[in-house]
């Protein structure tokens, strides 16, 4: 397993922009798929983006607003969020699977302890 934690939640305004960064400890970091997800209040957990090796995957809610990248050299992934909604406003976790391409949050085994993104209107 490898450690994760976020970093860069925020309070913005409604089309701002967001970077958030998700740091691994583990010498295999590169191996492992990682995952962007997020819950709301009163929501469950939903998925919002995957990266592995070069390979990514959005859900439709950010698709064409967000960018899932990583650096494995810094061990660490980034999801840019640009033109930012309300409907943003969440706790937003990353995770690490040594799976193919998940998506299912019970695919991964290691989670971080989330950051809080706040979109106002």
């Amino acid at each position: 397993q490898v450690q994760l934690v976020e970093s860069g939640g925020g309070l913005v305004q409604t089309g701002d922009s967001l970077r958030l960064s998700c740091t691994a400890s583990g010498r295999t970091f590169s191996s492992y798929a990682i995952a962007w997800f997020r819950q709301a209040p009163g929501k469950e957990r939903e998925f919002v983006a995957v990266i592995r090796a070069r390979t990514t995957y959005y859900a439709d809610s950010v698709k064409g607003r967000s960018t899932i990248s990583r650096d494995n050299a810094k061990n660490t992934v980034y999801l840019q969020m640009n033109s930012l909604k309300p409907e943003d406003t969440a706790v937003y976790f990353c995770a690490a699977s040594a799976r193919v391409m998940p998506t299912r949050d019970t695919d991964f085994d290691s989670w971080g302890r989330g950051t809080q993104v706040t979109v106002s209107s």
